[in-house]
């Protein structure tokens, strides 16, 4: 057994020890589950043997089931039917070693020292009892509704048995996790101990114990449901009203959520053995759809290998940022730092004067008021740039103007001559800022994304110079941030702005088409988009959309305002004084009592047409317009790999998380179809759907961005 390690202890209690070769945590794949199925066999067959401790020799207790070797069952060149059968038999046979330890008639106790997720937590909860560490940044949860399944071991039918269906669903539903006294208090765990005494508690349990305390509940005769009883009429009413609820949240963008709901629903009113195969058919099911295919891809595998940071240059040692300057003490800029110093980093920010600069300690104040005295004595806010000296990188944060962000790179230069300098712009090209620089090589971009503290991603841009030393610096910078960071090559707006403004010129431009904005709203919603392109206009602030647009026609010399999209942002700041959220009016009021409400004055600027198009067609134009600028980022080399596209797109923007991404959402769609798609709206709406060369030669060749997407048409 090369994936655990198998001994006996004096009192004749087996240890069974997860510790998988060549991996920071332990998973559950074909080599793994094996394993343990022969020590669990080894104890059940032993007359020697009174028990078993399930523990592990890694931080974490097992992480879950590996989702790549999962996928690859999923992806097999072989009929859909096939593939499903073949899942459907990998996770059935995994619950059958779990059934085996609940029914072998010997004790086994999880000694839980870490992280237990997914399909690791289930191996715990069907183990006789469950000791976990005192530790609350212990994580136990089934967090796979987040990447489009459902928990495949049994978890859907014991969550539901401990708990209560209705109890269990919203975690279930929403993939929480919990920290171990969290777990207690709802019995999903029956002991928090210190960490030193897990395995003595664990197999003092198994010597004190009695062959009716290793009978689980629902093995009991007589068992009943703890909770409402789905079969009752109030059962049924709940769960009719938590279906409703969750419909409202997701539109039925999910089926895994339907399907868990089906799990609990069907499982509750049969044995617990009918019940993990209906589990069982239902993530197979899941498995080989497009949505979950693509969900698992893009969230799980693509977004590890992003945190790997693949593209850091191997050659230049690694380093750790011990003092870091922030040029702007603006909303970005002291975010920036406010992320710094929660990282540890000491932060010098400079703004024009003292209190200019003192507005970061005012931001850190109001964002994380708890954590403020502690964050504020790492940042130091000054005037004088002499204060950067001996950082290892400046970030400039400053006004969106290449005239203002040149005199700010040069004043820099003047103070720190061989500082690694990285702009946080969103739209101007890296290679014109770095004109401005002595050193371009030692020129990079740092995109953050607003607001800092919560959005996980950072845009790495490569300027036309940009040197692997700034490169592998930036990389190292946003690890040691815990953020995620995707590299690209440098063009205005870069990857995620400039895919991302498809949207909301889109929704602009449907109203000047005369499409009602409350339908332009909720498509946008229904589509799966996190929020709707009228209101994201307000919450980026419309004058902050105004300035870029003057900014952008003036780089490239074009007519301003040059799109009806453009002109409608116009009139609403420069005619109307409509600045968006932060001034209570922009395509939204926001009274000071009550919800928001789209501005009735919008009629005015553009007369609502008598004839509308179907929800479909707006959900479907504003998907189709990012996916297809995404795809010609790709063509261009904006970005390097489908990949860095779509963990971009979801963690950037939130594109339609259902979809696994822009270019994933056109694999799923098929080539062909897309283009079919983009020719008809290039006829009915405008050039800017005409798609790219690329795109119709993959229609031509149905091929597609991921190479398992190519076998979609083996039933036709």
């Amino acid at each position: 057994m090369q994936n655990l390690k198998f001994e006996v202890n004096a009192d004749g209690v087996a240890i069974i020890t997860f510790d998988m070769p060549g991996r920071t945590m332990n998973v559950l794949n074909e080599a793994s589950i094996a394993d343990y199925a022969e020590a669990v066999e080894r104890v059940l067959s032993d007359d020697t043997i009174k028990g078993a401790v399930v523990t592990s020799a890694k931080p974490a207790f097992i992480a879950g089931a590996d989702l790549d070797w999962i996928l690859s069952l999923a992806q097999a060149d072989l009929p859909a039917n096939q593939r499903a059968i073949n899942v459907y038999n990998t996770v059935l046979n995994l619950q059958k070693i779990f059934r085996r330890t609940e029914k072998g008639g010997k004790p086994f106790v999880a000694a839980i020292n870490g992280l237990a997720l997914g399909g690791g937590l289930e191996l715990c909860l069907a183990c006789t009892r469950r000791i976990v560490a005192d530790d609350p940044r212990i994580q136990l949860g089934l967090p796979e509704a987040k990447v489009g399944l459902l928990p495949g071991g049994g978890g859907t039918q014991r969550f539901a048995r401990i708990l209560g269906p209705l109890q269990a669903l919203p975690l279930l539903i929403e993939g929480r996790s919990l920290s171990p006294d969290e777990a207690l208090k709802l019995k999903i765990i029956d002991e928090v101990s210190p960490a030193d005494q897990l395995v003595s508690k664990a197999v003092e349990w198994i010597l004190t114990s009695s062959p009716e305390d290793w009978i689980k509940p629902w093995d009991r005769k007589g068992y009943k449901l703890p909770g409402d009883d789905p079969r009752t009429l109030e059962g049924s009413f709940a769960f009719s009203a938590a279906n409703a609820l969750q419909r409202k949240k997701t539109y039925g963008n999910y089926p895994n959520l339907d399907a868990i709901q089906k799990a609990v629903y069907d499982g509750m009113i049969v044995p617990i053995d009918t019940a993990i195969r209906i589990e069982s058919r239902l993530f197979a099911s899941l498995m080989t759809t497009d949505v979950a295919k693509n969900m698992v891809r893009t969230q799980f595998i693509n977004l590890q290998k992003a945190n790997k940071q693949e593209r850091r240059p191997a050659d230049v040692p690694a380093r750790t940022i011990a003092k870091l300057g922030v040029i702007g003490a603006g909303m970005m800029g002291a975010a920036i730092a406010h992320v710094a110093a929660k990282a540890g980093i000491p932060v010098v920010v400079v703004d024009q004067d003292a209190a200019s600069a003192e507005k970061v300690h005012n931001h850190i104040r109001a964002v994380n008021a708890k954590s403020a005295d502690k964050l504020l004595p790492l940042i130091t806010p000054v005037s004088d740039y002499a204060e950067l000296a001996g950082a290892d990188l400046i970030i400039e944060a400053v006004f969106e103007d290449s005239a203002v962000k040149s005199d700010v790179i040069r004043k820099i230069e003047q103070v720190c001559p061989d500082a690694i300098i990285a702009s946080n712009t969103s739209s101007i090209p890296i290679s014109d800022l770095a004109r401005a620089s002595s050193k371009p090589d030692r020129f990079i971009g740092l995109h953050f994304f607003s607001p800092v503290e919560r959005m996980p991603l950072v845009e790495i841009i490569m300027g036309e110079q940009t040197g692997n030393e700034a490169l592998a610096l930036a990389i190292d910078f946003v690890k040691q941030l815990r953020k995620t960071s995707i590299v690209v090559n440098d063009g205005r707006f870069f990857y995620t702005s400039r895919v991302f403004a498809t949207y909301t010129t889109e929704g602009c431009l449907m109203v000047q088409d005369g499409i009602a904005p409350a339908l332009i709203e909720n498509a946008g919603r229904m589509a799966g988009m996190p929020v709707a392109p009228l209101a994201l206009c307000d919450e980026i602030s419309l004058d902050l959309i105004y300035r870029i647009n003057q900014q952008d026609a003036k780089d490239t010399e074009r007519a301003f305002p040059g799109s009806p999209a453009e002109a409608l942002i116009q009139r609403m700041v420069a005619k109307e004084g409509r600045l968006g959220r932060k001034s209570r009016k922009g395509f939204y009021d926001y009274p000071a009592e009550g919800k928001k409400r789209l501005w009735p004055g919008l009629a005015e600027l553009a007369s609502v047409q008598e004839t509308q198009p179907d929800v479909e067609t707006v959900k479907l134009r504003l998907l189709t317009i990012q996916a297809l600028e995404a795809a010609r980022c790709l063509e261009e080399g904006i970005v390097a790999t489908p990949a860095d596209a779509d963990v971009g797109a979801y963690l950037g923007w939130g594109f339609a998380p259902w979809t696994g991404g822009p270019l994933s959402y056109i694999d799923m769609l098929g080539a062909k179809k897309f283009v079919e798609i983009c020719n008809d709206f290039a006829a009915r709406f405008g050039d800017r759907f005409r798609p790219t060369a690329g795109l119709v030669e993959m229609a031509e060749q149905n091929g597609s961005f991921y190479p398992s997407a190519a076998s979609r048409q083996e039933a036709a």
